[in-house]
Parts: C-alpha cells; sequence; structure tokens
C-alpha cells in the first residue's frame, strides 16, 4: 500500500484577525441638543425627518410606519402619531429643542406640529417652506377661430 501523504497544515485566514477588530468595536452614543424637524404634507401623506444641525437624517417616520394605511394616513390623528413616534425615536440622542420647517399644504400640518409638542419637544422656531410658483407655467396658447 501506498503511504499517504501528509496533509500540510491550512493556511490561516489573514483577514480573520482584521475581521475580528471590526467586530470587537462598539458604536459610540451620539449625543444631540439641537435638531431640524422636517414635516412634509401633503394630500394624501406625511413625512416627519429629523436630522441634526449638519444634515445627518437621526430618526424618520410617517403614518404608514405607525399602522396607518389607505386614506387614514392623511389624517390629522395620524400626523400625531408618527410625530410621537419620531420623538419617541429621538430618546436615544438626547434632543432637547428643534427647529421645525413646515413644507406642503395638507391636513397633517399642523398636527404634526402638535404632536411633537405634545410628545415633549421643544419647538425653538418653527418656518413655512411650502413652494409658491411666482408666476408659474405657461398657458396653452388659444386656437385662431375662435
Amino acid at each position: 500500500m501506498a503511504k499517504k501523504k501528509d496533509k500540510k497544515p491550512k493556511k490561516e485566514n489573514k483577514y480573520a484577525k482584521a475581521v475580528e477588530k471590526t467586530a470587537s468595536k462598539k458604536k459610540k452614543k451620539v449625543q444631540v441638543n439641537k435638531a431640524t424637524v422636517y414635516v412634509k404634507s401633503s394630500y394624501n401623506n406625511t413625512t416627519i425627518t429629523v436630522t441634526d444641525m449638519s444634515g445627518n437624517v437621526l430618526a424618520w417616520s410617517t403614518p404608514g410606519v405607525v399602522g396607518f394605511s389607505g386614506s387614514r394616513k392623511s389624517t390629522a390623528y395620524a400626523a400625531t402619531k408618527a410625530a410621537e413616534d419620531v420623538v419617541e425615536k429621538l430618546q436615544k440622542y438626547g434632543v432637547k429643542s428643534a427647529v421645525v420647517i413646515v413644507k406642503g399644504t395638507g391636513m397633517g400640518r399642523q398636527a404634526a406640529v402638535k404632536g411633537l409638542r405634545g410628545a415633549g419637544l421643544k419647538i425653538s422656531s418653527l418656518s413655512d417652506h411650502t413652494p409658491i410658483p411666482h408666476g408659474g407655467t405657461m398657458p396653452r396658447k388659444k386656437p385662431r377661430g375662435s
């Protein structure tokens, strides 16, 4: 019988140590004192996004995330619940006050701001950035025969 050749020991994976090092890193807790809250309200939905002062998104919510669907997403109550959900997500960042920027026309505009205030977020300033056309698009040409 032929002798079996001794197998060479397997080489260690040179990337194994790198994987171990990155896996052991812990995330730093980010503490934000002041944030910017963007409320975009349309006729069908309301989105609420919270960023820090440099523009990095901290949390966001919509009535769909909270559990509303269909035409119930456009209600003021749904916007209030979405605002409360965002403030709950902000608890881990330690946000104390916020600048609120409202955009769009919809039933959830004022309700979202009231929900933010009611959930315990201090609103330092409130501004409306709803886009308004100045002049708008050109109307179509009238037919010559008329």
